[in-house]
């Protein structure tokens, strides 16, 4: 994709919030650390919406987003900032084919300090083309009633309400094309 970005899954992004260029790229057994790093970052709110509930197990939760990658129906994508070889994870995105169901599952967060700046919406369609390549035909994910940002950002990304949530939740659906 990028030599200056090795790795990455779409070209990097500038975001002057970020200063320093932003890359998007596939999770990788070394980014454990740094992964639960960034979860325990996220502020009480984001990280209830991100696992839809209070985690204290972080570390935990980001050895499983990583073990998962490396069969080929999984992965984790990783948004981070570049900036004087220093690299800090600002987003991520897990994905995972639910072969019964016959679709993906996907769950994603982006750090507060650059949340609404369209870096959600660059992962969704990141994780999407992914998921496409895959040959994968649908993907899903369920998230809180509440939680008002990732319903509004599944909308722009063309996710609808499929009907099949509770009253705590909702179901979003995009069926892919290529």
């Amino acid at each position: 994709m990028s030599q200056l970005f090795p790795g990455a899954v779409v070209e990097p992004l500038e975001l002057a919030e970020a200063r320093g260029m932003v890359c998007i790229r596939t999770a990788g057994v070394s980014d454990v650390e740094n992964l639960s790093v960034y979860f325990t970052g996220l502020s009480t709110t984001s990280r209830n919406k991100r696992f839809m509930g209070a985690r204290t197990d972080v570390a935990l939760v980001a050895a499983e987003c990583v073990a998962r990658t490396g069969r080929p129906d999984h992965f984790t994508l990783l948004a981070e900032v570049r900036q004087g070889g220093q690299h800090t994870i600002i987003g991520e995105a897990n994905y995972a084919y639910d072969a019964t169901a016959r679709h993906g599952e996907f769950a994603i967060s982006v750090a507060d300090a650059f949340q609404r700046l369209g870096l959600g919406l660059q992962m969704m369609t990141a994780m999407e083309t992914r998921a496409t390549d895959l040959g994968h035909q649908m993907i899903a994910a369920e998230t809180a009633r509440t939680n008002a940002e990732m319903r509004g950002l599944a909308k722009k990304a063309g996710f609808r309400d499929t009907g099949l949530g509770d009253w705590q939740s909702v179901h979003l659906a995009k069926r892919l094309s290529r």
